[in-house]
């Protein structure tokens, strides 16, 4: 009579990559209704190797085809009760763009997990403005189609940091912009890229460094 080898059963632990990990699935990820598989979608491949590394597991890439444009998106899809299930005990929810509200993140690693939220779907931009001689202004935001959300990021930076933002919502889209100036900005970076070995996207990073350079300042 053989017997079955049992299958491993995996634990999830906070530390800096999970937060990390749990950042680009609030944004980007979507969990099934069959309450077992998690799908994170991405044009960026670094991205998702990033998230196979933070949560310790090789994923086999794929691709999702939209049924709008054809257009075909990197994606890993896999199935892990385990995670699925640490995933809702913290906030996370199928169907979550617009009811999503609080996820429990420990303070510790939350700026982890603001830097995963930021590479999902954030964006930081730079302009000089014309009304200042030699005025460089910069601005960091945080989207999310889910406005409980939104202002629950808003209030845990603020929490941290002291900053206050403004919240914006994004013209021809349903989306909430939680949106940082300057000085702000410049403080919630400082947390989100300690130093340079964090697990980031790298095109984001750069974008910002070289921002700050042109402004005599070192990220």
């Amino acid at each position: 009579m053989s017997l079955r080898k049992k299958r491993e059963i995996r634990t999830y632990t906070w530390n800096d990559k999970l937060a990390y990990a749990v950042g680009l699935l609030t944004t980007d990820g979507n969990l099934s209704p069959d309450g077992r598989h998690i799908d994170l979608t991405s044009k960026d491949i670094e991205q998702l190797k990033n998230f196979s590394t933070c949560i310790g597991r090789e994923i086999r890439l794929s691709t999702k085809t939209s049924g709008f444009t054809g257009k075909q998106t990197p994606r890993l899809q896999f199935s892990d009760i385990a995670f699925y299930r640490f995933l809702l005990s913290i906030g996370l929810r199928p169907a979550k763009s617009k009811t999503m509200g609080a996820l429990k993140v420990p303070s510790k690693y939350f700026f982890d997990f603001l830097r995963g939220h930021f590479d999902g779907d954030g964006y930081f931009y730079s302009y000089w403005d014309k009304r200042w001689k030699s005025s460089h202004m910069f601005y960091l935001a945080f989207t999310s189609a889910s406005p409980k959300h939104i202002r629950w990021l808003r209030e845990k930076i603020q929490t941290h940091l002291g900053v206050h933002g403004h919240i914006t919502k994004a013209k021809k889209q349903n989306v909430e912009q939680l949106k940082y100036a300057k000085r702000e900005a410049e403080v919630i970076l400082r947390k989100i890229y300690p130093n340079s070995r964090v697990i980031c996207l790298t095109r984001k990073r750069l974008k910002v460094s070289r921002v700050f350079a042109s402004i005599g300042r070192t990220l």
